[in-house]
This record gives C-alpha cells, sequence and structure tokens, in this order.
C-alpha cells in the first residue's frame, strides 16, 4: 500500500516529489511542491546505502517516479536512450528487474512518469504527456513490471488525446483516482476519473470538468491536499495563454468527496468552475509575478488551510506571501522581504526555474515553517502562528548538497532527487545528474548518460 507518511513528512520535510506518486488518503499538514525535480527537499538522514540503477539521459531534466508498496519498490525513468523503463524490487532486497515500455521521450520536461499501485496489486503508469494521447500502461494483479501492457483508452478517446499532468490520489474510501489536464496551456480542463479495482476499469469521477476555462484560459492546480479536517483543499491559478507571465488570481475550493465543490466559507461551487465564480484568494493581476505550481497547501496547527505563493511587491521586488483561511476571509502577510531580487520569468515551455515553495507547516509552539528554495539555496521562513509575522530565515542544506559530496555533477548539470517514505524511519530516494530543463526545446549537443542512484536513508530524530 503506498503511503503518505505524514508524521515522517513533518519531521523530515518529504517530497517535493508527491505528485508523482500516489496522494494517499492520510491527513497532512504540508504540500510540498511538484514542479521540477531540481528542487531538491531538505531532509534530516543519514545515508545507509547505494545502489547504480540505470545510465540514464541527462539532455535536459524531467521528473522520474519512486514509490513503495507493502513489499514492493517500484522506480519509473527515462534510460540513456530516452526510452521509458519501470524497475522494480523487493523491500527486503535483491536484484532489480527491468521492462522497457515502447514510448521515449523528446526534449520536454513536461512529460514526467507517474505510478500507482492499486488495492488490487495492478500497477498503473502513465507518463511522456505533453498535451498528447493517452500514454498508459497496466500489470496484472502480481504487480509484477514484466506484465505492463499499454492502455489504450481508459474512459473514452475524445478526453485522452491532449493529455498533460497526470496526478494519482486516492480519496477518503481508498479509491485509486487519476488526474489530468485535457487541452493545452491557456485552453484546457481538469479531468478526474475512478478506478475500479475490482474490475480494472476507469470511469469519470465528475460528470463534468473540475474547471472550465471557456476556451479562453486554464487553471494550473496544486493539490487536491486532505487535510487534518478531513476535508481536501485545491489551490490554483488562472493562465490566459501558453505564456507563463499570464498567471493571474490565485483561486481556492475543498471537498469531502472530490465531487462536490465548496467555497472556504461553505457555499457550494457549481462545476465546471469558471473564474467569473471561483473564490478568488488574492486577486494577483497578469504580469503580477505569480507562476503555476508555486501556490501550495499546507495547515497549520489548528488544521486552518494555507497557501504559500509569489508575486511581486509594490517596488516591483519578488517576494513570498501566505495566504490562511481565517474567521473573517483570507489573511495575506508577506514572508520574505528580498530587496533588489525579481525573478521576471516569461514564455513557454518548461523554465529553469530559479524559486520554488512548499506548504507551511507547524514549528514549534506558537510558530510556523515555510520552506523555500532560492537559486538553489534553501530557507526556511519562520512566522508567528498567531499574526503570520516573520521571526526569521534560516538557511538550510538540501537533500542534493549532502549528496553532491559523494555523486559527481557535471559542469552544466543540477542533481535532481525524488523521494518516497519506507517502513518506520527508512525513507528511500533516487538521484541523478542533469540539465535544467530547457523550454522544451532540443540543445546543439547530446550529453554523456549519467547514472540513477537508488539510495536508502535512515531518518535523523
Amino acid at each position: 500500500m503506498v503511503r503518505a507518511m505524514n508524521r515522517i513528512a513533518m519531521r523530515l520535510r518529504l517530497s517535493i516529489f508527491a505528485a508523482a506518486a500516489v496522494l494517499a488518503a492520510t491527513p497532512a499538514f504540508a504540500q510540498t511542491s511538484a514542479t521540477s525535480p531540481g528542487a531538491s527537499p531538505s531532509i534530516a538522514a543519514e545515508v545507509q546505502s547505494t545502489d547504480a540503477i540505470d545510465r540514464v539521459w541527462s539532455g535536459h531534466s524531467v521528473r522520474f517516479a519512486l514509490i513503495t508498496t507493502e513489499k514492493t519498490i517500484y522506480i519509473g525513468y527515462y534510460d540513456a536512450s530516452r526510452q521509458l523503463t519501470i524497475a522494480s524490487r523487493p523491500k527486503a532486497g535483491g536484484g532489480w528487474v527491468y521492462e522497457k515500455l515502447d514510448t521515449w521521450n523528446g526534449w520536454d520536461s513536461h512529460n514526467y512518469v507517474a505510478l500507482a499501485a492499486d488495492s488490487a496489486g495492478r500497477l498503473h503508469v502513465t507518463a511522456n504527456m505533453h498535451a498528447s494521447p493517452l500514454t498508459a500502461f497496466v500489470s496484472d494483479a502480481s504487480g509484477d513490471v514484466r506484465t505492463l501492457k499499454r492502455v489504450p483508452v481508459l474512459v473514452e478517446a475524445a478526453a485522452e488525446r491532449s493529455m498533460t499532468y497526470p496526478v494519482y490520489l486516492r480519496d477518503r474510501e481508498g479509491r485509486l483516482i487519476l488526474k489530468y489536464r485535457d487541452g493545452r496551456s491557456g485552453n484546457g480542463n481538469e479531468v478526474y476519473d475512478v478506478l475500479d479495482a475490482a474490475s480494472g476499469t476507469w470511469s469519470h469521477l465528475l460528470t463534468t470538468p473540475l474547471t472550465d476555462g471557456e476556451g479562453q484560459r486554464n487553471a494550473y492546480f496544486m493539490g487536491p491536499v486532505l487535510g487534518p479536517d478531513k476535508q481536501f483543499h485545491i489551490a490554483w491559478v488562472w493562465r490566459e495563454s501558453p505564456m507563463a507571465e499570464t498567471n493571474h488570481d490565485l483561486s481556492y475550493a475543498q471537498s469531502p468527496d472530490l465531487v462536490h465543490w465548496f467555497r472556504s466559507d461553505g457555499a457550494p461551487l457549481e462545476l465546471p468552475i469558471r473564474l467569473s465564480k471561483a473564490e478568488i484568494v488574492d486577486p494577483v493581476p497578469v504580469r503580477g509575478g505569480m507562476i503555476n505550481n508555486n501556490t501550495v497547501l499546507g495547515f497549520d496547527a489548528e488544521g486552518r488551510a494555507m497557501i504559500t505563493y509569489h508575486k511581486f511587491d509594490a517596488a516591483g521586488n519578488t517576494q513570498i506571501y501566505v495566504a490562511r483561511h481565517e474567521a473573517k476571509g483570507w489573511h495575506i502577510a508577506q514572508v520574505s522581504h528580498w530587496t533588489n531580487y525579481r525573478w521576471d520569468f516569461g514564455g513557454g515551455g518548461s523554465l529553469n526555474a530559479e524559486l520554488f515553495v512548499s506548504g507551511a507547516e507547524p514549528a514549534g509552539k506558537g510558530l510556523l515553517r515555510v520552506p523555500v528554495i532560492r537559486r538553489g539555496q534553501s530557507i526556511d521562513f519562520i512566522v508567528r502562528a498567531d499574526t503570520l509575522e516573520t521571526v526569521e530565515a534560516r538557511p538550510v542544506v538540501s537533500l542534493a548538497d549532502r549528496l553532491k559530496k559523494t555523486i559527481r555533477v557535471p559542469d552544466g548539470m543540477q542533481l535532481n532527487v525524488v523521494d518516497a517514505a519506507g517502513d518506520g524511519d527508512t525513507l528511500y530516494a533516487l538521484a541523478w545528474p542533469a540539465r535544467p530543463p530547457h523550454r522544451d526545446q532540443p540543445s546543439p549537443d547530446i550529453p554523456d548518460p549519467t547514472t540513477l542512484v537508488f539510495l536508502t536513508l535512515k531518518a535523523g530524530k
């Protein structure tokens, strides 16, 4: 069973890449961003063992996948020839079993790998999609990667011709759900499908898309996240075109079941949610310094929903903000106070991002932690839980920084890391060097492949 180890996540500030695996129906205090494998988490853990898995593509970064079940570890990645490869091994140890699948990535950093195991034991794989037809595979109930077969259609082919951002999650009943964007940036809808584990068949969870851009825009989501209140919470921005600078209007909704959706005050939302009817947390304008995937949910010690994001301040500098839902509405507070810093992003394609945020979480009596990565430096902003006033900014060491002492990173490359919970205080991670995203365009040369390393770690106390 795939688990979101909330106890470990609280202590270790776990994976920035949770969306690559299954978001389990376990209440969490913080969500972490899923934007880039180069945004390494900060983990207080000791490496117990390392295992070289394969030689892998390094021409651009694209997120690989790592999940665990009760007995098995699964990995999904693109090998040195860019072919999708799934590998598995027992948790108890032993050799890896590999299966090459008939799809190859080009230069697109959107085309990450997503894995999930259902309650019947099947392994599900989706990958290599950016406004592309469905690319999915499923194993038999043994979970053996050698039984993976291509899935031509999940529910209806018409809704599966232009897919991006596949995310597996579970509802409160434990059913496996796949959500994805149907359409393109600036013109797309969010679709939710649910699996009948007994029959192995998928159907639409919602009779309509969750949101509708009305042919003029689309929504970029973070979540859903199951909060301490047993409600699913979701945050998003609206985007007018493929150009990253056209993100605007931070929005929010909550749901008990992923079917019926409500505003923060309990008022029902009619589906599909359109911009004119959405709950706007912060009306950040187009070119206001807010970007999709950096609108991340967290929760304070009282279980109140919080969103971490960034935008330009009055002086034009990029700043970190948090918004918390309180009795009188959304309380918005500036967390950072940077000067002479402006991330003035724009254009299309996968950006080589320089700023990542994670969800706020409790950090001791009367305090909250807001993890941020700016230009490769991990920072914990410590804020007062009552007023959201910033107390201090603490530089911290990321897992990638620790691993660079033992893993050689060629010039011009970054060390990518994804991680997953094991049993007890055991953690697992993948690490591999690759060049940063290149706006999904070819580079003039092909670098040598690098080594994908699997690590077993023990959590610090």
